[in-house]
This record gives C-alpha cells, sequence and structure tokens, in this order.
C-alpha cells in the first residue's frame, strides 16, 4: 500500500506561480508513474503532468510550457510547479502513483486562481 498526502494548494492570483508536493509513504519500493491530475467542477478528472521510470515527463496541452514535474531520487515525493496561472487552472489537484500495477490517489488539494 502507498499513502498519498497533497499539499500546497490554495489561494493564487491570475499570473501567479504554484507549487504542489506530494509525499509519498508505505511501500513506496517498485514505483514506476508519478503524476498529478486535476478536477474542475462538472468536468471529468484530467492528467496534468506525469514523471516515469527514467525520468520521462509528459505534460497535458493546456499546461506545456508552463509547468515542471519532477521527484526526489527515492520517489518519494514529486512536485508540480506551475506559473502564468490561469482562471482555467482552477480545480482539484490530485496526486497519483502507479506501483506494480496497482493505482494510488491522494485526497486532493484545492488550487483556486481568482483576483
Amino acid at each position: 500500500q502507498v499513502q498519498l498526502v497533497e499539499s500546497g494548494g490554495g489561494l493564487v492570483q491570475p499570473g501567479g506561480f504554484l507549487r504542489l508536493s506530494c509525499a509519498a509513504s508505505g511501500s513506496i519500493f517498485g514505483i514506476a508513474t508519478m503524476a498529478w491530475y486535476r478536477q474542475a467542477p462538472g468536468k471529468e478528472r484530467e492528467l496534468v503532468a506525469a514523471i516515469g521510470v527514467g525520468g520521462t515527463t509528459n505534460y497535458a496541452n493546456s499546461v506545456k510550457g508552463r509547468s515542471t514535474i519532477s521527484t526526489d531520487n527515492a520517489k518519494s515525493r514529486v512536485y508540480l510547479e506551475m506559473t502564468s496561472l490561469k482562471y482555467d487552472d482552477t480545480a482539484v489537484y490530485y496526486c497519483y502513483v502507479n506501483r506494480l500495477g496497482s493505482n494510488y490517489w491522494g485526497q486532493g488539494t484545492q488550487v483556486t486562481v481568482s483576483s
């Protein structure tokens, strides 16, 4: 089992900067992919960014060029940095991990972009 706890959400002004952090605990050996998803009101959950084995990254088109996903060497933490935040970035952001074929989710952290 893997437990995930996100932090760093809150109220951010348009054009601002955001840094989310997710701490993984439990059986973290064998984690393959770590990612961030988000779900806006009335919309489906969508992938924001993912980082896989070897550090390969993948970003949604909507955040590409203004977002960076990274992990620590032990894959016990995953981070998401976003710049030039837009109103459309408002959502609940979820940390996700795939380990040995099983999927794990954090409880989510609210990000609200508003002036």
